[in-house]
């Protein structure tokens, strides 16, 4: 009679709940598949993206509010000084399948108006403070409470205006088959410097593709254009041009 030692049945039974727990993923990624394919929708371009992707997106944003809390809580306060109330700056914007949602940003903006009570441009209401928050990307901090609801991933296309939904061509409107994301392909690329054209063909370019790799590889390519504050303004404005359609 064969004897087998503790410590190998210990490795055994890891090795089986390994593999089972890998055949459980496997299963889930073809099903979502199948569902997709069923109802003519997006179709993940493999594991990662169908199952392990929000997963991943929850814990790195968990820890991303506990590490930076105290950050946020500091700038919170710095907003509601130089700026006043509201400290949050809140507005809907399209997600996945054009499911609209709320999102939120440190505001960067006074509320100053001309004669007739109408809001000055961009350029004229954004403050000095409100551009050092936007250069080092600290207003994008709460859309960490967006990927934690299930709005927003990491790495995806930059959700923009609802009144752009109907202006995009069939090709540009597939940014919409996955979730925004806090950073993305086109954001690596050049941000807010590429043209409208270029910024919807990374886009579309990451959503066809989207692999563990690419989001690691966008999220380090994020890091370091932060530190540097690259490709903060368009050539044209200080904040990001209008999209008014192909």
């Amino acid at each position: 009679m064969v004897r087998i030692g503790k410590k190998k049945l210990v490795i055994l039974f890891f090795i089986l709940v390994s593999l089972g727990n890998g055949i459980g993923i496997y299963k889930r990624y073809m099903r979502k598949r199948r569902e997709k394919e069923r109802d003519k929708r997006h179709i993940p371009y493999g594991i990662y993206e169908a199952v392990l992707k929000r997963p991943f997106d929850m814990t790195l944003a968990g820890i991303a509010l506990i590490v930076f809390g105290p950050v946020m809580a500091i700038t919170a306060l710095l907003v509601k000084i130089r700026l006043g109330s509201p400290v949050l700056f809140t507005q809907k914007r399209p997600g996945r399948n054009g499911k609209i949602f709320m999102l939120y940003k440190f505001r960067t903006m006074n509320n100053k108006r001309d004669a007739n009570g109408r809001l000055l441009s961009d350029e004229e209401r954004l403050t000095d403070f409100g551009k050092v928050l936007r250069s080092t990307s600290l207003d994008e901090l709460p859309e960490l409470y967006n990927i934690l609801l299930g709005d927003m991933s990491i790495v995806g296309p930059r959700p923009l205006l609802v009144e752009y939904l109907p202006r995009y061509s069939e090709y540009q409107k597939h940014r919409h088959d996955v979730r925004p994301g806090l950073t993305g392909l086109a954001q690596v690329n050049g941000r807010n410097k590429l043209s409208w054209e270029e910024r919807f063909e990374d886009d579309v370019k990451y959503v066809e593709r989207i692999t563990f790799w690419s989001d690691i590889c966008i999220m380090l390519k994020t890091i370091i254009m932060v530190l540097k504050r690259d490709g903060i303004n368009s050539d044209t404005s200080t904040t990001m041009d209008i999209f008014m359609g192909n």
